[in-house]
């Protein structure tokens, strides 16, 4: 495996991890023109809130965000996405970067009709719909909808329902790397008492990634990395 050097920041009041990963040219197709002077391209994932710091880091680590990839819809790993999308449109017109990606069963969380959703979803988790108006900008549809097996640069999409109906993770077979959302946590697993959650389903999730090779690194949604073999879940 050719390990990648992955970058994170921990953003939000539910601390959730937005990571950044490099991509090689191979993984990134400039058919409309190369990146500002400088810049190298990147996904993005999970950009939760705080958009503001996810900006300056990638300036300072010269990264381009080409792709936003989202592992669920819950506002806590997408609040940022407008912001995002407004710099970096701003940066280079006229090449619709970065392109945003959401399995499709999650892609309600985006788009003009998503503010009634998060807020029902905030609600269900005993929280007040008044911390999602204070963070609110209106969530730009998806670019891209995603199904299992997909590919997205260097990723293949595994499809993995049960703490959201379109819960997916990210796998970069080659590079070992593996990034899970609130599927698998170390030493844990999202939660499946919010709309769309089905503990069943999730725990199915959590044995098809037992399958993968243990060496596999997996990046969470929140809390420290862990591996494959450390979870198993089979």
């Amino acid at each position: 495996m050719l390990e990648k050097t992955v970058h994170h920041i921990v953003v939000g009041g539910i601390a959730t991890n937005c990571w950044i990963y490099p991509l090689d040219e191979a993984d990134f197709h400039f058919a409309a023109g190369p990146l500002p002077e400088g810049f190298s391209p990147c996904a993005v994932i999970d950009p939760g809130e705080e958009g503001d710091r996810i900006v300056a880091l990638l300036d300072q680590l010269n990264l381009f965000p080409v792709h936003i990839l989202l592992t669920h819809g819950h506002f806590d790993h997408i609040a940022a996405t407008p912001a995002l999308v407004n710099e970096y449109r701003r940066r280079l017109p006229r090449r619709g970067l970065p392109e945003i990606a959401v399995h499709a069963a999650d892609a309600g969380y985006l788009g003009p009709d998503s503010y009634a959703t998060h807020c029902r979803t905030f609600n269900a988790a005993g929280g007040n719909s008044a911390y999602i108006d204070a963070l609110w900008k209106d969530m730009p549809l998806p670019n891209r909808t995603l199904a299992e097996y997909d590919t997205v640069g260097p990723f293949t999409v595994l499809h993995l329902p049960g703490h959201t109906p379109g819960s997916i993770a990210f796998w970069d077979k080659d590079a070992g790397a593996l990034f899970t959302g609130d599927t698998l946590f170390r030493n844990g697993y999202g939660r499946t008492d919010l709309p769309g959650g089905n503990k069943s389903l999730l725990f199915d999730s959590l044995k098809s990634l037992s399958a993968l090779d243990g060496n596999v690194r997996v990046y969470p949604g929140h809390g420290s990395m862990t591996t494959i073999a450390a979870e198993d879940w089979g």
